[in-house]
């Protein structure tokens, strides 16, 4: 699946998107949220929707360092399955699996190790980000492995392209490095692939900071009617009541107005005039109402989804499955690389 053109990715899919493999997915730490909808989420779907041929992961193992979660797994990979679902993800041009579930994608971490230094880990900003939001008063080394485990996740399965957030990006940056220093070493094996960013790598959350579950500042996507208008009418904003678009000067307004123009498809420039001098109040309006709008078929698809568990966790039992075979598959061509075949 090398792919030896110069146009660029968004064209190279449109123009062929059987080319492409995604490997996407999220740690199963609580529900996900409108800026993983609009980070990735939307790009998933859309992909799928275009041909391109998608395994989806949930990284329960990357939970570990999560402890105030990691004793309710079951409960978090059910949501995670049925955020999924909701959100557009098609079990049948899609496959689900599990990070544990597959362990011959695990094995891939320790030669992957071998071709990153300590200092490379060290400067990963994503990873120095998630430090200085932990909750913890210190933190694993399985933390300083997240980029390493990324990178297994995306090439046992020979992923060449990634939808990804702005923070994500620095982990695409390492598989690429990964895949690179492999092939230089035991021969070609690994695509390298890109990341592909969406119109909002970066929303902001009720608080005007980037939207986090670890921040509070979330509106998830299986939240009710009434809880994301009182989420949105607690957010902040400041002591000006002509509503303008201005992120560097007005981050929290325009966070809002951001939000309502995603959810409307509109420009959030437009989305401030209408408001104008309405205020703050207005503002909130607009927005409750846009994003509950938005959101509502997905609370049906959920819904739908949550009375029949069997039927999601055979999705899952079906992707573990497909993503078994092709780790095999691929750890085999790993050994006979290095020449670990005896």
């Amino acid at each position: 699946m090398t792919i030896t053109t110069t146009l660029p990715l968004e064209q190279r899919i449109a123009a062929d998107p059987r080319n492409f493999r995604v490997l996407t997915g999220d740690r199963p730490t609580g529900p996900l949220h409108l800026g993983h909808y609009f980070g990735t989420l939307r790009n998933r779907v859309e992909l799928q929707r275009r041909g391109v041929e998608m395994f989806v992961i949930v990284a329960d193992y990357q939970v570990l360092t999560d402890r105030d979660v990691a004793d309710r797994l079951v409960e978090t990979v059910d949501g995670l399955l049925l955020d999924y679902l909701a959100a557009g993800l098609d079990p049948e041009h899609a496959t689900v699996f599990a990070h544990s579930a597959v362990p011959a994608l695990n094995q891939l971490l320790l030669p992957f190790l071998s071709l990153v230094s300590v200092p490379e880990l060290q400067r990963n900003p994503t990873v120095k980000d998630e430090i200085a939001h932990s909750r913890q008063s210190s933190v694993s080394g399985l933390m300083f492995t997240y980029p390493v485990h990324q990178a297994a996740d995306i090439l046992f399965c020979k992923g060449n392209l990634v939808p990804v957030g702005q923070d994500q990006m620095p982990h695409v940056e390492v598989t690429r490095t990964v895949a690179r220093r492999f092939n230089e070493r035991y021969g070609p094996v690994f695509p390298v692939p890109e990341g592909l960013l969406s119109i909002a790598p970066v929303l902001a959350g009720t608080d005007g900071r980037k939207m986090s579950k670890s921040r509070g500042n979330a509106i998830a996507l299986s939240a009710t009617a009434d809880e994301t208008a009182r989420l949105i009418r607690s957010a902040t904003t400041d002591a000006d009541r002509h509503i303008t678009y201005d992120p560097e000067r007005r981050p929290g307004v325009s966070g809002l107005v951001h939000l309502a123009a995603l959810c409307l498809d509109r420009d959030p420039h437009e989305v401030a005039a209408e408001i104008g001098d309405a205020g703050a109040a207005a503002l909130k309006r607009t927005v409750s109402e846009a994003v509950n709008e938005f959101l509502a078929p997905m609370r049906e698809r959920r819904a739908a989804y949550a009375k029949d568990r069997g039927l999601v966790r055979d999705v899952l039992r079906r992707g573990n499955a497909r993503a078994n075979a092709i780790a095999d598959q691929t750890l085999r061509e790993v050994r006979e690389a290095m020449g670990t075949v005896y």
